[in-house]
């Protein structure tokens, strides 16, 4: 959008890191603690923008000093439809941002427009931001101040630690439960999904009391079938909760319902079992103080027909009736229902409640399960992979929230692989990792045996539940698979196998078919094929974590392997750098900046090819400063392609000791395993564009686990969180763990069609040479086939060749495709901070298209 005349403009001195502000007086470095009262000390740059902007006549202002501030919290809200509304919202959510000077906190209303940097996680708690513009906004339905918003940003740097000392300027913004500052909703949801409880309306107060059931009249459920049309008013339920589903969100801007949440209960008496819906604000009261296995007595209920597409979990006990006419409604008025939950103590043997019945599986048992079969799994945790996203709508703006999973319980070599939704336990699904006793419930078999690799898998469904406790005490203790696990886990537990595991990373599953004909009949999407020409875009659209797999044509012009020593190398250089010299946090600043994405475009004028990349380098390229808002004007500034022998070269050996820094550099040694077609040489200075996406983050190569550091893996593997937590102590740097690959990866170069455009992308092996059979990676596609992290036994007669000898290999096959058109299968994932991950996961030949 066009800016204002007197606002900063990208590459100016106020948006410029040259820019002189007061970061000699940052008040948090020296501790962040508030002076005391009558001590002289900083005033508050917000308290000073805020009675600036309201005495301004505009009602907005560009602040002519800037200080930084902390992000101390970003919270997600549905903003309704408001009165004289008439163009439709671009987003329905909005989002509040709190914000300390180091003086006073400040809960700030993010302008709309920015909404972006929240989705793509560049705006984000812990890092410290300008800003550049202000507004104030009055609720004319409430008394007070008004509400400081936020219109132009540059978000910078992360902060190593944030005081959270310092006091809210508005005591109103600390109240409990906390409000959104805008509409009329009383809560906050979750930053990046709507399945789980996020705040303090959420409760887990109720506790089973002793009832008193003289007077109380009981009706059972086969009974209730039998009568429930012929009357209003129901004698009392007597039941116990056998499922439990996940939580539904269903608010919309025009709809002025105040909590719109929704939850299915199963439960059954000894004559039936039936669905029971919990509605609206009964959900924050008593969703997560009801667990599976309660005994309820449930008076003042409603009963309704029950929904005719909904299919109801199968019965723990097949010889109760599963009752489908009915369900019964829980709501807090018309009527206000009446929920207690009975001690197990005080269940008498005559009432005869149904006991859970789980359905658990061993993993050998699994390969025999057929499709759609429901289980239950228990197992040690062996791998846990990133939390990523899916939308649930192809051009919605809601996402589902899951992760990959291992699961070895000692009956096969083959762990359980599962593909793990959100469960609306976000105190459990938020904080597994490795080397963790885990139990899941309700988990629903994929398998396809006519591809290869033959698909087979579990994924959750609507009414699993996960725990990750000891089983001692527990209602499935007794269960005979449960107890030959706790044996086999006794057993591994003093031998360190269980040591070997594994955490995050770029994980390509499920794997794609063998044909592309195949491929194109299991996906779901409008455009089979992408063109080169529309890859930027689709990375564009991409918000947090969001994970995509695309399919593009082209052909294959270089291929260059990259050791595991230099993988990471710039990557962890570049940061021990940072954390060795300290710089100032202007120099910071351009180091930041060097990771964010450049603009790929041609000037076709002179022929000239510029590469739109996500490296970085230990050779700074052109400071680039980006203004972030609605009024602001993006200016990047080209970053010049490195030369070819430059790029060809790695770290490969120790050589000398860099005097400034103290750091040990590694000697360069001219890379043997790369592969160029002659077309990419006669074509490579003609291109239109060229995107390069080879870089490979930190965050997309899985580590072997740290038990002692677990409490960092977990954070690195989460999706960020919606409010800042101080580290505890001095964090380490996620490249210093090892990584759980042997083999390093390969950039490849994939040119169109048409030869105008090209795009380098990575391709990740999963696994460790020594422990994979020569027959499943003799070549590159082959080897994309495979993507169990898992470690699998084999013989001293089947080791692997060394990686280099294999990245040999692989490159000598890659040759065989020199001006072959083929397929590419691309997985893209947004890491946030303007971090992209493209890799290459499978290649279609033209035989096996």
């Amino acid at each position: 959008m066009p800016g204002e005349q007197d606002q900063p403009q990208a590459g100016s001195s106020l948006a410029g890191v040259d820019r002189q502000d007061s970061e000699v007086n940052w008040p948090w470095a020296p501790g962040g603690v508030r002076p005391e009262a009558g001590a002289p000390g900083p005033r508050s740059w917000i308290q000073k923008v805020l009675e600036q902007v309201t005495d301004s006549p505009l009602q907005w202002l560009t602040p002519s000093e800037v200080d930084p501030v902390a992000v101390l919290a970003v919270q997600r809200y549905l903003l309704e439809e408001e009165p004289g509304d008439i163009i439709r919202k671009r987003s329905r959510y909005r989002y509040d941002v709190t914000v300390s000077d180091g003086v006073y906190q400040e809960k700030c209303f993010l302008h709309p427009r920015l909404n972006f940097l929240v989705s793509k996680n560049i705006l984000r708690v812990g890092i410290k931001m300008r800003i550049f513009r202000v507004s104030c906004l009055y609720n004319e339905k409430r008394l007070g101040q008004g509400i400081l918003c936020i219109d132009n940003v540059d978000c910078v740097e992360t902060l190593d630690t944030i005081s959270l000392a310092t006091p809210f300027r508005n005591s109103a913004h600390q109240e409990i439960p906390e409000r959104p500052l805008r509409g009329g909703k009383s809560h906050y949801l979750a930053l990046w999904n709507n399945e789980d409880p996020y705040g303090d309306i959420w409760l887990t107060n109720k506790q089973p009391e002793e009832y008193n059931f003289n007077n109380t009249r009981i009706i059972s459920l086969a009974h209730l079938e039998m009568i429930w049309t012929k009357r209003t008013n129901y004698p009392a339920l007597l039941v116990r909760i056998m499922h439990k589903s996940r939580l539904r969100y269903y608010g919309k801007p025009d709809k002025k319902m105040i909590e719109p949440y929704q939850t299915f209960l199963e439960v059954a008496d000894n004559s039936g079992t039936v669905s029971v819906i919990m509605w609206n604000a009964l959900c924050p009261e008593w969703y997560k103080c009801l667990q599976v296995g309660l005994v309820l007595l449930l008076q003042d209920y409603s009963v309704k027909k029950s929904f005719p597409f909904r299919l109801q979990p199968l019965p723990v006990d097949p010889q109760i009736k599963q009752i489908s006419t009915m369900e019964v409604c829980l709501n807090l008025r018309d009527p206000p229902t009446n929920i207690n939950i009975i001690p197990e103590g005080q269940v008498k043997p005559e009432w005869r409640l149904p006991k859970l019945n789980h359905r658990f599986i061993t993993r050998s048992e699994l390969d025999d399960m057929p499709e759609k079969q429901i289980c239950d799994v228990v197992g040690v945790l062996v791998f846990v992979g990133r939390v990523q996203r899916l939308k649930k709508r192809e051009n919605g703006e809601d996402f589902w929230s899951y992760r990959w999973i291992h699961i070895a319980d000692g009956t096969s070599d083959q762990p359980f692989i599962v593909e793990l939704f959100s469960t609306s336990q976000p105190e459990i699904f938020e904080n597994i990792c490795p080397m963790t006793y885990f139990m899941c419930t309700q988990l629903k078999v994929v398998r396809n045996n006519n591809q290869v690799p033959k698909l087979l898998y579990l994924t959750t469904t609507n009414e699993s539940q996960i725990f990750i406790i000891g089983h001692r005490g527990q209602p499935y203790a007794n269960d005979t698979k449960v107890k030959s696990f706790i044996h086999w886990i006794k057993t591994k537990t003093d031998s360190g196998e269980m040591k070997n595991t594994v955490i995050g990373g770029y994980y390509p599953y499920p794997p794609v078919p063998e044909t592309f004909s195949k491929y194109s009949t299991s996906v779901k999407v409008q455009s089979l094929l992408t063109a080169i020409s529309e890859v930027r875009k689709e990375i564009e659209n991409l918000q947090y974590r969001e994970q995509k797999r695309i399919a593009i044509q082209g052909i294959i012009t270089i291929i260059k392997y990259m050791p595991r020593s230099s993988a990471t190398g710039s990557s962890s250089a570049s940061e021990r750098v940072r954390n060795v010299n300290q710089p100032s946090t202007s120099q910071t600043a351009i180091k930041e900046s060097q990771s964010q994405e450049l603009d790929g475009k041609q000037n076709q004028d002179d022929g000239s090819v510029s590469c739109q990349t996500t490296c970085t380098s230990l050779s700074p390229p052109k400071k680039k400063r980006i203004l972030q808002g609605p009024f602001a004007k993006l200016v990047p500034v080209p970053q010049p392609e490195t030369s070819a022998q430059t790029r060809e070269n790695i770290p490969d050996t120790p050589s000398r000791e860099s005097a400034s820094t103290g750091i040990k550099w590694k000697a360069r040694k001219t890379l043997t395993h790369i592969w160029e077609s002659q077309l990419w040489r006669e074509k490579k200075f003609g291109l239109r564009e060229h995107l390069c996406y080879r870089f490979v983050y930190p965050e997309s190569i899985p580590r072997k686990f740290n038990f002692e550091h677990k409490n960092f893996l977990i954070q690195q593997y989460n999706c960020q969180p919606a409010k800042y937590k101080a580290p505890e102590g001095r964090p380490p740097q996620l490249s210093d763990f090892k990584s759980a690959q042997s083999l390093g990866h390969f950039e490849v170069t994939i040119l169109g069609l048409n030869h105008e455009r090209a795009i380098d992308v990575a391709f990740l092996p999963l696994y460790c040479p020594e422990d994979i059979r020569t027959s499943q990676i003799d070549t590159l596609l082959a080897c994309m086939n495979y993507s169990c992290v898992y470690p699998q036994a084999v013989t001293d007669s089947e080791r692997m060749p060394g990686p280099r000898a294999l990245a040999g290999d692989i490159i000598k096959a890659v040759t065989k495709l020199d001006r072959v058109h083929v397929i590419c299968i691309l997985d893209i994932c947004n890491l946030g901070n303007n971090k992209v991950e493209v890799c290459l996961h499978k290649i279609y030949r033209p035989d096996n298209r």
